[in-house]
């Protein structure tokens, strides 16, 4: 079956945050949705689903959980129990019922610097001090771990919060980086938090390791944190898992809902199971696709908008821009937003001081609309 990834796609009348936010006239390529028709079989069996007149509560089928366990099994090598599954409406509540449930208000939890502004604000909901961990990238773009500095910032600290893939910068944690993150964890008696909601979109070959899979030992030491919902363009639809492998973690995870967090929408239930379970070849067909839209993106960067300095994701449909040469007198994203009618993410989102010359660009779109969207860029900076 062929999918065609170029096709237009009207959002603005469907109450799409993406494309309601701003006026008409700007191109949204900011918040972390892609505009791709969804794969059939997940708008098949909504449809069948639909078909029927009652929209009550819903729990996860046994068939769910067995086709989540089968997934992990066929793209991880890891091995689950559906007992380690706990349905959530979303992987930003799931870090925050962690964060509630085994942390106390004064202790501290890491996170690794830039990072997308649900994390970095979730510490300050329940009273914890933030530990920043800058990542870098090297002379050749990779975001290399300097693993005796992770040690050190690491002392005192109760929990790690992992992004991975990493969420701006694009980053694929290789397994060796893991397991020495996993070490200093367990040396330290740190809680492991881990969002891997990009897990699916890893690039060149790449392939993605739950941190979790390494070892037993370290399983029970972490809450992973995964959903379909970025791979399939589905995250209105409101769900996502944790995999908790220990039954007393599990538990108390479970027990720190606090009339917050609330059961799993239906249609979500249904969209994952089928997204699961017959969604593979337009899942590749589309990583295939994000894949030359990257290089394009990147080339078309380096070629026609001097001043602004890319290195190549690994991972997401997110590009990290590095808009500091350009020596703005405000921040790129307001420059762009006025001068370009182009939405992008403010870099001011990801860290309070850090990176105030960044952007975050949403590839995820069609390849003529992230032609227009850096063309506009670029015109923009011509006219300046």
């Amino acid at each position: 079956m062929t999918f065609d990834f170029d096709a237009i796609v009207d959002r603005r009348s469907t109450g799409s945050n993406k494309w309601t936010r701003y006026p008409a006239d700007v191109l949204p390529m900011w918040v972390a949705d892609t505009d791709f028709v969804v794969a059939p079989a997940i708008v098949d069996a909504i449809r069948k689903r639909a078909a029927h007149p009652v929209f009550g509560y819903a729990v996860a089928q046994d068939t769910l959980r067995a086709q989540i366990v089968t997934e992990l099994r066929t793209r991880f090598d890891w091995e689950i129990s559906p007992a380690d599954i706990v349905l959530l409406p979303g992987v930003e509540p799931g870090f925050n019922m962690a964060m509630k449930a085994f942390l106390h208000p004064g202790d501290s939890i890491a996170v690794q610097t830039p990072i997308y502004r649900p994390v970095l604000r979730a510490p300050g909901h329940w009273g914890l001090t933030r530990r920043d961990i800058r990542l870098d990238p090297n002379a050749s773009g990779e975001w290399a771990i300097d693993l005796a500095h992770f040690d050190a910032q690491m002392a005192g600290v109760r929990a790690f919060l992992l992004c991975n893939p990493h969420n701006p910068s694009g980053k694929v944690y290789t397994r060796q980086e893991l397991l020495g993150i996993a070490d200093i964890c367990t040396r330290r008696d740190a809680l492991i938090i881990s969002d891997e909601i990009h897990s699916d979109l890893v690039f060149d070959g790449r392939t993605h390791t739950p941190i979790a899979s390494l070892s037993h030992d370290i399983a029970r030491r972490t809450i992973t944190l995964m959903a379909a919902s970025k791979t399939y363009n589905i995250a209105g639809l409101k769900t996502a898992f944790a995999i908790i492998t220990d039954p007393n973690i599990r538990a108390r995870f479970e027990a720190h809902r606090l009339g917050m967090v609330d059961s799993v929408n239906l249609f979500g239930l249904v969209a994952t199971e089928a997204a699961l379970a017959g969604g593979a070849e337009w899942r590749d067909a589309q990583l295939a696709y994000l894949q030359a839209n990257r290089d394009v993106l990147v080339d078309t960067i380096r070629t026609t908008l001097p001043g602004i300095t890319v290195h190549a994701p690994q991972a997401t449909f997110l590009a990290w821009l590095d808009c500091s040469a350009l020596k703005l007198d405000e921040e790129p994203q307001a420059f762009f937003l006025r001068e370009a009618k182009v939405a992008l993410s403010a870099g001011s989102e990801f860290h309070e001081t850090e990176t105030q010359d960044f952007v975050r660009l949403n590839f995820g779109c069609t390849r003529a609309t992230l032609l227009q969207g850096l063309d506009r860029m670029r015109q923009s900076l011509q006219r300046r």
